[in-house]
């Protein structure tokens, strides 16, 4: 008799995977969102976990150290603060504006725990790099083997 696998019925998966295509769809006929959903957005990150330690990269671009709030509780990071939007003036007439401005808050779970007392942030070329080092008893410990 040969084993059958059980499959997770996912009955909303198809409409999200529909709604990414057309937001795609929609994206790249008419354009980026308008500018009444500026205050909706929130940095691209890349988490990587490398020798004993989780890092994330947040694009932050244009934005100043001040204005950027790094949070870490019960093993979730919280990137937040405002990209201030450059005022219209009589001299500027814009013609444009893509770029997301305004608040924003983003909370990852991290996939590990960290050493919460360890953790650097460095911001750099509107890139902030948080490193997250995890505690001594998570990180892979070799063990010699003898032989008799």
């Amino acid at each position: 008799m040969n084993e059958k696998q059980i499959a997770r019925l996912e009955p909303f998966k198809d409409f999200l995977s529909l709604r990414g295509d057309f937001d795609r769809l929609f994206e790249n006929f008419f354009g980026r969102l308008p500018a009444e959903r500026q205050d909706l957005w929130a940095p691209i990150v890349d988490i990587v976990e490398n020798n004993g330690n989780i890092e994330v990269k947040a694009e932050l671009p244009g934005m100043k150290k001040e204005d950027i709030k790094v949070t870490v509780r019960n093993n979730m990071l919280q990137l937040s603060g405002e990209r201030k939007h450059e005022e219209e003036t009589k001299e500027k007439t814009f013609h444009r504006v893509e770029r997301y401005y305004g608040k924003f808050c983003r909370t990852i779970e991290l996939p590990a725990d960290i050493d919460a007392d360890k953790i650097k942030a460095q911001y750099k070329d509107g890139v902030l790099d948080i490193l997250l080092p995890k505690p001594e008893s998570m990180k892979p410990k070799q063990i010699d083997v003898e032989v008799k």
